[in-house]
């Protein structure tokens, strides 16, 4: 499902208009980014939880030359399902 289909499912099953669904899905998108990048983590309970890990800093290697370069550390969103979200999946 990409985008334009979740916001076509998300205009279907509560009434509202498209422009409205995109409106509400891009207001989610950019509050839990928001949230993200402030360091906190979103939880919706029963879906699961958004957070964010940091990741160390490893060497690894060029697979074009075989040089080895350093790559960073760096922090990386995570999500991780809840209860609810994997029964319904299993």
């Amino acid at each position: 499902m990409n985008k334009n289909e979740l916001i076509a499912s998300i205009a279907a099953a509560t009434g509202l208009t498209k422009t409205d669904s995109a409106k509400a899905l891009d207001a989610f998108i950019n509050s839990v980014a928001k949230a993200l990048k402030d360091g906190k983590e979103v939880r919706l309970v029963g879906f699961g939880t958004f957070g964010v890990s940091k990741r160390a800093a490893t060497t690894g290697r060029n697979p074009r030359t075989g040089e080895t370069i350093k790559i960073p550390a760096r922090k990386v969103a995570k999500f991780k399902p809840g209860k609810a979200l994997q029964d319904s999946v299993n």
